[in-house]
Protein backbone atom coordinates (compact mmCIF):
# COMPACT_ATOMS: atom_id res chain seq x y z
CA UNK A 1 0.00 0.00 0.00
CA UNK A 2 0.84 3.73 -0.58
CA UNK A 3 1.68 5.83 2.00
CA UNK A 4 -0.13 9.33 2.89
CA UNK A 5 3.47 10.59 1.40
CA UNK A 6 3.48 8.94 -1.59
CA UNK A 7 -0.36 9.57 -2.06
CA UNK A 8 0.26 13.30 -1.35
CA UNK A 9 3.03 13.13 -4.03
CA UNK A 10 0.64 11.61 -7.17
CA UNK A 11 -2.15 14.70 -6.04
CA UNK A 12 0.12 17.32 -6.32
CA UNK A 13 1.61 16.36 -9.15
CA UNK A 14 -1.43 15.74 -10.99
CA UNK A 15 -2.84 18.78 -9.47
CA UNK A 16 0.08 20.62 -10.96
CA UNK A 17 0.20 18.91 -14.16
CA UNK A 18 -3.47 19.59 -14.90
CA UNK A 19 -2.90 23.45 -14.21
CA UNK A 20 -0.18 23.70 -16.41
CA UNK A 21 -1.47 22.42 -19.56
CA UNK A 22 -4.81 25.03 -18.35
CA UNK A 23 -2.74 28.02 -18.44
CA UNK A 24 -1.03 26.70 -21.41
CA UNK A 25 -4.08 25.48 -23.46
CA UNK A 26 -5.25 29.21 -25.34
CA UNK A 27 -1.34 30.71 -25.90
CA UNK A 28 -0.56 27.57 -27.38
CA UNK A 29 -3.48 27.02 -29.77
CA UNK A 30 -3.35 31.06 -31.00
CA UNK A 31 0.78 30.72 -31.54
CA UNK A 32 0.04 27.39 -33.26
CA UNK A 33 -2.53 28.98 -35.40
CA UNK A 34 0.00 32.20 -35.75
CA UNK A 35 2.65 29.97 -37.11
CA UNK A 36 0.47 27.59 -39.08
CA UNK A 37 -1.10 30.21 -41.18
CA UNK A 38 0.93 33.19 -41.72
CA UNK A 39 4.30 34.41 -42.98
CA UNK A 40 5.97 37.19 -40.85
CA UNK A 41 9.15 38.72 -40.25
CA UNK A 42 10.86 36.67 -36.99
CA UNK A 43 8.74 34.25 -37.38
CA UNK A 44 12.12 31.72 -37.92
CA UNK A 45 13.49 33.83 -34.66
CA UNK A 46 9.85 32.46 -32.85
CA UNK A 47 9.83 28.97 -34.06
CA UNK A 48 13.70 28.79 -32.06
CA UNK A 49 12.52 30.43 -28.81
CA UNK A 50 9.50 28.40 -28.83
CA UNK A 51 11.43 25.35 -29.04
CA UNK A 52 14.33 26.26 -26.12
CA UNK A 53 12.89 24.39 -23.76
CA UNK A 54 12.98 21.16 -25.54
CA UNK A 55 16.78 21.94 -26.24
CA UNK A 56 17.75 23.53 -22.77
CA UNK A 57 18.80 21.71 -19.74
CA UNK A 58 16.00 22.20 -17.55
CA UNK A 59 17.39 23.62 -14.83
CA UNK A 60 18.51 26.38 -17.21
CA UNK A 61 14.74 26.83 -17.61
CA UNK A 62 14.03 27.08 -13.86
CA UNK A 63 16.81 29.56 -13.60
CA UNK A 64 15.57 31.75 -16.10
CA UNK A 65 12.08 31.59 -14.49
CA UNK A 66 13.62 32.18 -11.33
CA UNK A 67 15.13 35.42 -12.01
CA UNK A 68 12.31 36.39 -14.04
CA UNK A 69 9.40 35.35 -12.22
CA UNK A 70 10.68 35.90 -8.16
CA UNK A 71 10.37 38.46 -5.94
CA UNK A 72 12.87 40.28 -7.46
CA UNK A 73 12.60 39.89 -10.57
CA UNK A 74 11.84 42.43 -13.43
CA UNK A 75 7.81 40.49 -13.45
CA UNK A 76 7.79 38.71 -10.51
CA UNK A 77 8.23 42.18 -8.42
CA UNK A 78 5.65 44.08 -10.43
CA UNK A 79 3.38 40.54 -9.85
CA UNK A 80 3.89 40.70 -5.83
CA UNK A 81 3.55 44.62 -5.33
CA UNK A 82 0.66 45.18 -7.59
CA UNK A 83 -1.52 41.90 -6.85
CA UNK A 84 0.12 40.14 -4.01
CA UNK A 85 1.50 36.79 -6.15
CA UNK A 86 4.23 35.18 -5.50
CA UNK A 87 5.32 32.05 -7.31
CA UNK A 88 8.55 30.88 -6.46
CA UNK A 89 7.85 27.69 -4.11
CA UNK A 90 4.60 26.86 -4.75
CA UNK A 91 3.01 24.48 -6.68
CA UNK A 92 1.51 27.10 -9.04
CA UNK A 93 5.09 27.66 -9.68
CA UNK A 94 5.33 23.98 -10.01
CA UNK A 95 2.51 24.79 -12.54
CA UNK A 96 4.52 27.29 -14.79
CA UNK A 97 7.60 25.11 -14.74
CA UNK A 98 5.52 22.58 -16.10
CA UNK A 99 4.09 24.26 -18.64
CA UNK A 100 7.07 26.06 -20.20
CA UNK A 101 8.66 22.48 -20.77
CA UNK A 102 5.34 21.21 -22.28
CA UNK A 103 4.00 24.46 -24.07
CA UNK A 104 6.22 23.31 -27.56
CA UNK A 105 5.24 19.74 -27.42
CA UNK A 106 1.44 21.22 -27.64
CA UNK A 107 2.37 23.99 -30.26
CA UNK A 108 3.90 21.64 -32.75
CA UNK A 109 1.04 19.09 -32.23
CA UNK A 110 -1.53 21.65 -32.78
CA UNK A 111 0.51 23.29 -35.38
CA UNK A 112 1.18 20.15 -37.70
CA UNK A 113 -2.87 19.25 -37.76
CA UNK A 114 -3.50 23.25 -38.79
CA UNK A 115 -1.25 22.49 -41.49
CA UNK A 116 -2.68 19.38 -42.54
CA UNK A 117 -5.91 21.04 -42.84
CA UNK A 118 -6.93 21.61 -46.58
CA UNK A 119 -7.41 25.27 -46.77
CA UNK A 120 -9.94 24.38 -49.70
CA UNK A 121 -12.97 23.55 -47.19
CA UNK A 122 -12.03 26.91 -45.35
CA UNK A 123 -12.04 28.83 -48.77
CA UNK A 124 -15.46 27.06 -49.52
CA UNK A 125 -17.26 28.12 -45.74
CA UNK A 126 -15.63 31.95 -46.34
CA UNK A 127 -17.92 31.95 -49.89
CA UNK A 128 -20.72 31.00 -48.18
CA UNK A 129 -20.75 33.61 -46.14
CA UNK A 130 -19.07 32.37 -42.78
CA UNK A 131 -16.82 35.42 -41.40
CA UNK A 132 -13.24 34.45 -40.28
CA UNK A 133 -14.14 33.32 -36.59
CA UNK A 134 -16.94 31.24 -37.71
CA UNK A 135 -14.79 29.60 -40.43
CA UNK A 136 -12.41 29.11 -37.39
CA UNK A 137 -14.49 27.67 -35.07
CA UNK A 138 -17.07 25.63 -37.27
CA UNK A 139 -14.40 23.74 -40.11
CA UNK A 140 -10.49 24.73 -39.07
CA UNK A 141 -11.01 23.26 -35.17
CA UNK A 142 -13.31 20.74 -35.58
CA UNK A 143 -10.78 19.22 -37.51
CA UNK A 144 -7.68 19.70 -35.53
CA UNK A 145 -9.48 18.24 -32.63
CA UNK A 146 -7.23 14.96 -33.06
CA UNK A 147 -3.97 17.08 -32.58
CA UNK A 148 -5.24 19.33 -30.05
CA UNK A 149 -6.12 16.08 -27.61
CA UNK A 150 -2.66 14.38 -28.92
CA UNK A 151 -1.01 17.47 -27.72
CA UNK A 152 -2.91 18.11 -24.69
CA UNK A 153 -2.25 14.51 -23.29
CA UNK A 154 1.49 14.69 -24.08
CA UNK A 155 2.03 18.19 -22.59
CA UNK A 156 0.36 16.92 -19.67
CA UNK A 157 2.37 13.58 -19.05
CA UNK A 158 5.76 15.97 -19.76
CA UNK A 159 4.41 18.75 -17.05
CA UNK A 160 4.05 15.76 -15.00
CA UNK A 161 7.41 14.26 -15.73
CA UNK A 162 9.12 17.66 -15.10
CA UNK A 163 12.32 17.64 -12.63
CA UNK A 164 14.72 20.47 -13.49
CA UNK A 165 12.44 23.22 -13.79
CA UNK A 166 10.43 22.50 -11.44
CA UNK A 167 13.13 22.09 -8.53
CA UNK A 168 15.17 25.25 -9.58
CA UNK A 169 11.91 27.39 -9.73
CA UNK A 170 9.21 25.75 -6.65
CA UNK A 171 12.33 23.73 -4.83
CA UNK A 172 10.97 20.17 -2.91
CA UNK A 173 8.54 21.25 -0.47
CA UNK A 174 6.94 18.36 0.83
CA UNK A 175 3.38 18.93 0.83
CA UNK A 176 3.15 21.62 -1.67
CA UNK A 177 5.90 21.38 -4.26
CA UNK A 178 6.65 17.82 -3.96
CA UNK A 179 5.32 16.38 -7.22
CA UNK A 180 5.97 12.55 -8.14
CA UNK A 181 9.66 13.33 -9.69
CA UNK A 182 10.86 15.16 -6.65
CA UNK A 183 9.35 12.55 -4.31
CA UNK A 184 11.21 9.80 -6.44
CA UNK A 185 14.37 11.99 -6.23
CA UNK A 186 14.01 12.30 -2.40
CA UNK A 187 13.53 8.58 -1.63
CA UNK A 188 16.64 7.85 -3.70
CA UNK A 189 18.31 9.98 -1.12
CA UNK A 190 16.97 8.24 1.46
CA UNK A 191 18.19 4.88 3.07
CA UNK A 192 16.21 1.91 3.00
CA UNK A 193 13.95 4.12 0.89
CA UNK A 194 14.41 1.64 -2.12
CA UNK A 195 10.94 -0.16 -1.77
CA UNK A 196 9.17 2.84 -2.18
CA UNK A 197 11.42 4.71 -4.69
CA UNK A 198 9.93 1.56 -6.60
CA UNK A 199 6.33 1.97 -6.29
CA UNK A 200 6.54 5.52 -7.56
CA UNK A 201 8.93 4.54 -10.20
CA UNK A 202 6.54 2.24 -11.49
CA UNK A 203 3.04 4.51 -10.78
CA UNK A 204 5.45 6.67 -12.66
CA UNK A 205 5.51 4.24 -15.44
CA UNK A 206 1.83 3.64 -15.59
CA UNK A 207 1.07 6.98 -15.58
CA UNK A 208 2.65 7.75 -18.95
CA UNK A 209 1.92 4.47 -20.45
CA UNK A 210 -2.01 5.81 -18.93
CA UNK A 211 -1.54 8.70 -20.81
CA UNK A 212 0.20 7.62 -24.11
CA UNK A 213 -2.80 5.85 -24.46
CA UNK A 214 -5.15 7.62 -23.72
CA UNK A 215 -3.84 10.23 -26.33
CA UNK A 216 -3.82 7.51 -29.47
CA UNK A 217 -7.06 6.42 -28.40
CA UNK A 218 -8.71 9.88 -28.40
CA UNK A 219 -7.14 10.95 -31.67
CA UNK A 220 -8.20 8.00 -33.45
CA UNK A 221 -11.70 8.65 -32.09
CA UNK A 222 -11.74 12.03 -32.97
CA UNK A 223 -10.99 10.82 -36.59
CA UNK A 224 -13.34 8.38 -36.71
CA UNK A 225 -15.98 10.86 -35.72
CA UNK A 226 -14.72 13.39 -38.47
CA UNK A 227 -14.92 10.53 -41.32
CA UNK A 228 -18.29 9.83 -40.51
CA UNK A 229 -19.50 13.71 -40.61
CA UNK A 230 -18.07 14.24 -43.81
CA UNK A 231 -19.27 10.65 -45.05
Amino acid sequence: MLSEVEWQAIAISLKVAGSAVGWIMLPGVAIAWLLARHEFRGKTLLDSLLHLPLVLPPVVVGYLLLISLGRQGWLGQWLDSLFGITLPFTWQGAAIAGGVMAFPLLVQAVRLSLEAVDPKLEAAASTLGAGRWRVFFTVTLPLTVPGLLTGTVLAFARALSEFGATITFASNIPGQTRTLPLALYTLIQSPGKEAAAARLCVISIVIAMLSLVISQWLSRHARRRLRERDG
